[in-house]
C-alpha cells in the first residue's frame, strides 16, 4: 500500500541541477539525492562541483559533477548527454544557475548598479546567463524527457521577479549608494514568462514546467542587512538555505503531479504585504 511519502520518492530518476555547487544549488542536489535521484551537479566551477560530489558520495548519495557554461548551446547539450550517459535518463531539470549580485561579506564592495549609467556589457552578460542560459538548458533537456514520457523542469525565479527591489535595505550611512541592479528584476521576471510558455507549449505531454521563487537566504550577511531585510518579511527573518528544499522536492516529485505553469513562492511573506 502506498503512503504519502511515496509521492516524494525519486528512486530510479535522474536530475540535473545547474548552479549545482552554489548556495541553493548544493542544497537542492543533496535533497534530490536523499530522495533517491541520481544527480548531475552542473556548475561553471568544476572544482566546487567535484568537491560537492565527493562529499555527497561519502554520504552514500549518487551524484556526478559536470562543468557547464549555460550560455553555450554545446555545453548545455553536453550536460544533458552526461546525464544520459551516467544514468540512462533525465527526469528533472533544476535551472538554478544565474548571475545574482550578492550583498554578503564575500562580495562586499563589488556592488553599485545605479540604473542611470549601468553598463550595457553587464546587462547583456546577465541576459545571456539568466535568461538565454535557462532557455538553452530547457531546450537541451526536453527531447530526452519527451522520449521517455515526461519530466519536471523547475526554474528558479526571485521575489524581485514579482516586485521591485526595496533599494533602501542595501544602503549604509556614510557609504556610497549601492543597488540591486536592473538586470536582476528583469531577468527573473522573464523566468516566469519562459516557465508559462513552456508549460503551455508542452500541454498534454506530461512535461511539467514550474517556477520556484525564493526570498532572501541568509549567507553570513551583516547585522544591518539582516535587520533591514527581516523587517520587510511577515515572518521577521531571512530564510536558511535548506528552507527551499521542501518546495523544490515537491515540484520535482509526483507530489506536484497536477501542477504546471505555476510559481511557488517561498519568501517568508515578503510579497504578502
Amino acid at each position: 500500500m502506498s503512503t504519502v511519502m511515496d509521492l516524494f520518492n525519486l528512486n530510479g530518476r535522474a536530475a540535473v541541477v545547474t548552479g549545482g555547487a552554489g548556495l541553493l544549488g548544493s542544497s537542492f542536489c543533496r535533497i534530490l539525492a536523499q530522495a533517491g535521484a541520481s544527480v548531475v551537479i552542473a556548475d561553471l566551477d568544476e572544482e566546487a562541483a567535484s568537491l560537492l560530489a565527493n562529499a555527497l558520495a561519502r554520504d552514500g548519495l549518487q551524484t556526478t559533477p559536470y562543468k557547464v557554461d549555460v550560455t553555450s548551446p554545446e555545453s548545455a547539450r553536453g550536460m544533458v548527454q552526461a546525464a544520459l550517459k551516467a544514468f540512462g535518463r533525465l527526469d528533472i531539470l533544476v535551472n538554478c544557475a544565474a548571475l545574482d549580485p550578492k550583498f554578503d561579506p564575500q562580495h562586499d564592495g563589488q556592488q553599485a548598479g545605479a540604473f542611470e549609467d549601468y553598463p550595457l556589457e553587464s546587462w547583456n552578460q546577465a541576459l545571456s546567463v539568466n535568461l538565454t542560459g535557462m532557455f538553452l538548458c530547457c531546450q537541451a533537456a526536453v527531447n530526452p524527457m519527451l522520449a521517455q514520457g515526461g519530466g519536471s523542469i523547475i526554474n528558479l525565479c526571485s521575489i524581485y521577479g514579482l516586485v521591485g527591489p526595496d533599494q533602501r535595505i542595501y544602503q549604509r550611512p556614510d557609504q556610497p549608494p549601492r543597488y540591486k541592479p536592473v538586470y536582476y528584476s528583469v531577468t527573473k521576471a522573464g523566468v516566469l514568462g519562459l516557465t508559462r510558455y513552456l508549460a503551455t507549449y508542452y500541454a498534454g505531454q506530461n512535461l511539467r514546467v514550474n517556477a520556484l521563487t525564493p526570498g532572501g537566504v541568509f549567507n553570513d550577511h551583516d547585522d544591518a542587512f539582516v535587520q533591514a531585510y527581516s523587517a520587510r518579511t511577515v515572518l521577521g527573518r531571512m530564510a536558511g538555505a535548506g528552507e527551499m528544499d521542501g518546495a523544490l522536492l515537491f515540484l520535482a516529485s509526483d507530489a506536484s503531479a497536477y501542477m504546471t505553469g505555476a510559481n511557488l513562492v517561498v519568501d517568508g511573506g515578503w510579497t504578502a504585504w
